[in-house]
C-alpha cells in the first residue's frame, strides 16, 4: 500500500493566488500568511520563507499589497501585509485563471 505523505509542492503561478486569497481575510504578516495556507490546507500545503517573502515582494512591487510595519502577537517587529484593490481586481483573474485551468485539466483526466 502506498504511504499517505502530503505533497507540499505548490502548482507553478498558485503562491501568488493563495496569498492574495488569504489577505482577504485583512492585514496579516508573512509568518501568518504562510500558517492561515498551512491550516486551512489541512497541512497539505507548506510554505517556506525561500518562497513565500519573494512573491510578497513582488506582489507588493506590482501594488497588489501594500505593506507596513507594525508589532505581531508575541510583540515583535513584523512587517505586515494588506490587499489593494489593485490586488483585488488580480485576485479576481487568477481565481478565473485558474478556475479555467482546473477544468481543462479535468477534461483531460475524464478521457478515456
Amino acid at each position: 500500500m502506498g504511504s499517505k505523505k502530503a505533497n507540499s509542492e505548490l502548482l507553478p503561478g498558485t503562491l501568488d493566488l493563495l496569498i492574495l486569497k488569504t489577505l482577504v481575510c485583512g492585514p496579516m504578516h508573512g509568518y501568518g500568511i504562510a500558517q492561515f495556507i498551512q491550516q486551512t490546507s489541512e497541512d497539505v500545503l507548506q510554505v517556506g520563507e525561500g518562497s513565500l517573502y519573494p512573491a510578497l515582494q513582488r506582489l507588493l512591487v506590482n501594488g497588489w499589497v501594500v505593506a507596513e510595519w507594525g508589532a505581531s502577537e508575541n510583540n515583535r517587529r513584523a512587517r505586515y501585509y494588506q490587499l489593494t484593490s489593485a490586488g483585488r481586481k488580480q485576485l479576481a483573474a487568477e481565481r478565473r485563471d485558474f478556475a479555467r485551468s482546473i477544468a481543462a485539466i479535468q477534461k483531460i483526466l475524464e478521457t478515456t
